[in-house]
């Protein structure tokens, strides 16, 4: 079996990238693409996850003054900023992955090694830390999330590498108490950069590191760059028309059931 390897982003349309996660997520369930592992970037945006209420957990107007784009992800977790500094990950695999454990536990068990294993072999010591938090000397690296939806193991998360930490602290909102219990006064001194740790590695490397450790992990006989498939731009697009770039989703969180027409056309498309 083997593994696709996605170098595919829109930096400046943050928007897009977040709606093509789902498009993955959703190609893989429908088998239209192969297991796949992407890389991305965003210019200036928060994330913020699906159950969130974006008041509550962004400085909206900080997030107005430096003119960063708040998008609603369709996974849980809190709310990370993106810049280029900041990598994105994914991978989405087959259900089948997992045979003997919960998707759920298969993919906080084994899917989360990828980047720990990653880290690791580049000289860090990474452990994991509540559950989906990645940390390195005890700072918050990488936070990940996940969905079991669309008939398809998604995985994702952001790793922290040359991150602006004052945007960072001033446009996100961090309960003092979650502070508190870390031991720290404000969000940047509980996160950092992978590369204030080590400045003599580059984004090539992690990369690197990160499809061999998936390689190994998952046990797949080779490894294939990509490009996205026709398919996945139409299901990305429509995503990103119909929902990604809609207020009431990024702002209001409209369950699905309020997308109906959307997901007929979704699955028109998966048919074909």
């Amino acid at each position: 079996m083997k593994l696709r390897v996605l170098m595919f982003e829109t930096p400046h349309d943050g928007y897009y990238n977040i709606a093509f996660e789902e498009a993955l997520a959703r190609a893989r369930g429908c088998n239209i693409i192969d297991d796949t592992l992407r890389f991305f970037r965003n210019k200036n945006a928060v994330i913020i996850g699906y159950f969130q209420k974006a008041e509550e957990e962004v400085n909206l107007d900080y997030l107005k003054k430096i003119d960063a784009q708040l998008i609603r992800r369709p996974t849980g977790g809190g709310a990370v900023y993106h810049d280029l500094g900041n990598l994105n990950y994914s991978i989405a695999i087959s259900y089948d992955k997992a045979k003997s454990i919960s998707p759920v536990d298969y993919i906080f068990s084994v899917l989360i090694n990828g980047p720990i294993n990653a880290l690791n072999s580049l000289g860090f010591d990474a452990r994991l830390e509540n559950i989906n938090d990645i940390v390195v000397n005890n700072r918050k690296v990488s936070g990940t999330a996940a969905s079991t939806s669309w008939n398809a193991l998604f995985f994702h998360g952001a790793m922290l590498l040359s991150t602006d930490m004052e945007k960072l602290s001033s446009v996100l909102k961090i309960p003092q108490k979650k502070l508190i219990d870390k031991g720290v006064s404000n969000v940047k001194y509980r996160v950092t950069n992978l590369f204030e740790i080590n400045n003599k590695i580059g984004i090539d490397d992690i990369i690197k590191s990160f499809v061999n450790s998936y390689q190994q992990l998952l046990n797949y006989d080779d490894v294939y760059y990509s490009i996205p498939s026709k398919k996945e731009i139409e299901i990305a697009s429509l995503l990103y028309e119909e929902k990604y770039t809609k207020h009431e989703w990024n702002y209001n969180r409209e369950s699905h059931s309020k997308f109906q027409k959307l997901e007929e056309q979704l699955k028109e498309l998966c048919k074909g």
